[in-house]
């Protein structure tokens, strides 16, 4: 007996993957050396000792480093890829949350969450949507359109969230995110 994966579960592992992918890329070069990354004044300092720590003080300020703040994955096997995302890492997602699209959400370390839902309507494919947090959403959505990218949507407020935009670029969705003030 021959047996065949359906389209829908070839998707939802693809998309699975991409996620694990993209959650993968959030691990520090410093986590897996088994350092723990610290952060200070927003520049992450990478666990170093004391007097590297006051070196690195006296050349001045370092880059901020980019943190993803929300990962959504759009997928039409919602309950499949949280339950793969469960047993792969321990973690547990929550119920349908309507404030983000009625996503099942679970924690992320830095205090991000990564958030599993439906499309929203026929015409939204599967994806895998980082939203990079940023100190100013206006001032950074400008700089995407500044730079080539397209809005998708406008920075939206989601109260006791924060506020969120999406826009495209090079083929791909990109998603900003404010902390609330």
């Amino acid at each position: 007996m021959k047996t065949y994966l359906h389209t829908d579960r070839r998707r939802a592992l693809w998309v699975v993957t991409i996620g694990v992918f993209v959650c993968g890329l959030l691990v520090t070069p410093w986590a897996l050396a088994g350092h723990r990354a610290e952060q200070r004044d927003g520049v992450v300092t990478g666990g170093q000792t004391k007097s590297e720590a006051k070196s690195a003080a006296a050349e001045g300020p370092r880059e901020k480093a980019m943190q993803i703040f929300y990962l959504e994955i759009v997928t039409t096997e919602v309950d499949a890829v949280c339950a793969a995302y469960a047993a792969a890492n321990g973690v547990q997602f929550g119920k349908p949350d309507a404030e983000f699209g009625n996503a099942r959400t679970a924690a992320m370390p830095g205090g991000g969450l990564v958030g599993v839902r439906a499309p929203l309507r026929d015409s939204e494919d599967p994806v895998v949507r980082p939203y990079w947090l940023v100190d100013d959403i206006k001032a950074a959505i400008a700089a995407a359109v500044e730079a080539g990218g397209e809005v998708a949507h406008p920075p939206m407020e989601i109260p006791g969230h924060g506020t969120f935009a999406i826009y495209l670029q090079g083929g791909n969705d990109h998603g900003l995110w404010q902390r609330e003030r």
